[in-house]
């Protein structure tokens, strides 16, 4: 570990690679913090990311809390804000690393590790909450799981067929176990397996679909290749190699193996600038997509971490294919409607913003607003032609501007949004404008005006009218 934490802190010193031209990037998903170890999950009709979250300008693993970004297109990204802490956790103190969240009747439970003060090692915590935003609260009082090592981070969870559960987690070596019905509990010993072939952490488990009778004929696999393919089988994907980290997987025929390896999905080829990564994959409106993070924010790197995504196609024997980072990411899925309410913190990419949250509220905005920054918003369907644009937000100071540009920083301007003191930075009011005739779907660009070097105003929600 010694060797390997030294290796970590020379890798972090290499050069911070550029954002490039941020307008036209997609990666990472989210720029109002860093955001690492994304775990996918899908309810209802968006897509939600689970997140770690390095603080800024860390020099280790600083972690105090998780962050959930969602989704209905792929390309626009809600921020709700801190879902859970480990000031949740009374029995924690430090290192709330790499999460994954799973649904079971009706309930939502969210694994993750953290340091116990308890044993004095890591261990993995469970929280529980009503709906997926949370706030989520510990299920239980005390570690699901802990015996005093620092082996017991990056948990992951899988529900079967036949309805049983199972956990993993672990570096450097995998552990993994059943789970009771109510999710809370272990149902199983603690199976530990030191045999996976390149194995270090971040593991996620997946079971591959099996193909339908009309998908065999239609793909024209014969008996042979069907029984050499990985459909039907188990995935657990991982952080390989020790430092700096691949993804690789290995294939097994239940969800605790035993596991044979295959290789790699995404080589370490040293692009993301970061010396770990960390992988989740999910299916979402017939779409397949890898998650995974970088160093590709301003000042990021190693323990400046951001979530990113790639889309993919399985291969015709089931396994996956390689996958490469690209500052492009995906494509949309889908529109977004400004005729109804939008969150400030929706966003497809901005620059220079942050974003904060009143729990007892329940409410997420868009903060440190300054001259010059701004948001981007992708695939804004002009179905109709408006006429006015509306926009909540609060000032403690003199205010400043909002300028609506269509596709770029410097395009056309249809809006300008004088945003007037309000008395305090969470003292909302609503300021509207008349907004040019647009139609169409366009790219939105917020761009924000005032005095420099002062924050302006905060940013609540927005929308427009015919």
């Amino acid at each position: 570990m010694k060797k390997n934490l030294l290796l970590a802190l020379a890798f972090n010193l290499l050069p911070i690679a550029g954002v490039g031209n941020a307008v036209y990037a997609q990666n990472p998903i989210a720029q109002t913090c860093f955001s690492t170890d994304p775990a996918p999950m899908v309810s209802g009709d968006r897509l939600y990311v689970f997140t770690g979250h390095d603080e800024d300008n860390a020099d280790f693993f600083w972690m105090n809390e998780w962050r959930l970004f969602s989704t209905a297109d792929m390309v626009n990204w809600t921020d709700h804000g801190c879902p859970l802490s480990q000031c949740d956790f009374k029995w924690a103190d430090d290192r709330a690393w790499a999460p994954q969240c799973i649904e079971r009747n009706g309930k939502f439970y969210l694994y993750v590790p953290i340091h116990s003060k308890i044993s004095g090692g890591m261990a993995i915590g469970v929280g529980v909450a009503d709906k997926i935003e949370g706030p989520y609260r510990d299920a239980l009082g005390k570690p699901l799981y802990e015996d005093g090592k620092w082996d017991h981070i990056d948990p992951t969870a899988w529900i079967d067929e036949d309805g049983q559960a199972y956990i993993g987690w672990g570096n450097p070596r995998f552990y993994s176990a059943k789970l009771s019905e109510d999710m809370i509990h272990l149902a199983s010993e603690v199976k530990c397996d030191s045999t996976l072939k390149r194995y270090t952490e971040g593991p996620w488990l997946h079971k591959q679909r099996t193909l339908t009778k009309e998908e065999i004929k239609k793909m024209g696999l014969t008996k042979k290749e069907l029984a050499a393919s990985a459909w039907g089988k188990y995935f657990l994907i991982y952080a390989a190699g020790g430092i700096p980290e691949s993804i690789a997987y290995s294939e097994g025929p239940t969800a605790q193996g035993p596991w044979t390896y295959v290789g790699d999905v995404m080589p370490q080829t040293n692009e993301t600038n970061s010396f770990t990564n960390h992988s989740g994959i999910i299916e979402f409106k017939g779409h397949n997509y890898f998650f995974y993070h970088t160093g590709w924010l301003p000042k990021g790197g190693g323990f400046a971490r951001s979530a990113s995504v790639e889309e993919f196609e399985w291969q015709r024997d089931g396994r996956l294919p390689i996958i490469k980072p690209t500052r492009e990411g995906v494509k949309p899925i889908g529109k977004l409607n400004p005729f109804e309410v939008v969150e400030g913190e929706t966003m497809a990419f901005s620059q220079g913003v942050k974003s904060e949250w009143n729990k007892k509220q329940n409410r997420v905005w868009v903060s440190d607003i300054h001259n010059g920054d701004w948001i981007k918003l992708r695939e804004v369907d002009f179905s109709k032609a408006p006429s006015t644009i509306s926009v909540t937000a609060a000032s403690a100071l003199q205010g400043g501007q909002i300028e609506v540009h269509l596709d770029s920083i410097k395009g056309e301007k249809i809006a300008t949004i004088e945003i007037t003191p309000t008395g305090g930075w969470e003292e909302w009011e609503n300021f509207s404008a008349p907004i040019s005739n647009v139609q169409g779907t366009r790219d939105l660009f917020f761009v924000f005006k005032g005095l420099k070097g002062c924050k302006l105003f905060n940013l609540d929600k927005w929308f427009v009218k015919e």
